[in-house]
């Protein structure tokens, strides 16, 4: 296995870093629970203020639900929310879970999400099914969540929080994510980083493909 010099932790994004993500998987299950004639108002299912109040745990799971009913005007049940809103939760590859356990016994390793609380339940059933990790807390040696933190990324304040609690200069980290503009922020306050731009780009980068 490959490891860059000077670095001594290493953090890694959730979504399409560690678990394959689907977004119109997830639309799809919408639409089938919804009337086709309220099938334009999909399109603002992830990208709704309420959706980045949530991450921020700016409201609770429940406001989070009563929010999706409002938005589409119907009755649906928690369990019915929750599917559509999980289903974009695809698969942990092994060789993900492999690498992440591999560097955690030489360095600090860090999950650094933007995120909410029934994602990270639904997180934990699939660690737990899938390869017989606990949660998203055991996986790293820290978990930094944005519904926890009251933060998201990529403003800059979430990466502070971050190196707060670490103890470790920007410099000695190395931050993976699949958006640019989460690769922006954490440069802009020193952190090294790379881009995730493949579903083997993370193992990739340690050479192990």
């Amino acid at each position: 296995m490959k490891i860059p010099q000077n670095v001594d932790f290493f953090i890694f994004d959730l979504g399409n870093v560690i678990i394959d993500i689907d977004y119109d998987f997830s639309i799809n299950e919408l639409k089938k629970i919804l009337p086709e004639h309220k099938h334009n108002l999909t399109s603002q299912f992830f990208p709704s203020q309420f959706h980045k109040d949530y991450e921020k745990g700016l409201i609770s799971s429940a406001e989070f639900r009563n929010e999706v009913r409002r938005l589409y005007q119907e009755d649906w049940t928690d369990d019915q929310i929750d599917h559509v809103w999980n289903s974009l939760l695809r698969v942990i590859p092994q060789e993900r879970i492999d690498l992440v356990n591999r560097l955690k016994t030489d360095f600090g390793t860090g999950i650094l999400s933007n995120t909410n609380a029934i994602h990270i339940d639904k997180m934990g059933e699939i660690l737990q099914k899938q390869h017989g990790e606990k949660s998203v807390h055991e996986l790293c040696h820290h978990a930094f969540l944005s519904h926890e933190m009251g933060l998201a990324k990529p403003d800059e304040a979430i990466y502070e929080a971050v190196l707060d609690v670490i103890k470790l200069p920007a410099r000695k980290v190395l931050f993976f994510d699949d958006l640019e503009a989460n690769i922006k922020g954490a440069k802009n306050v020193g952190l090294q980083v790379h881009h995730i731009t493949h579903p083997k780009g993370l193992v990739a980068f340690f050479g192990l493909t």
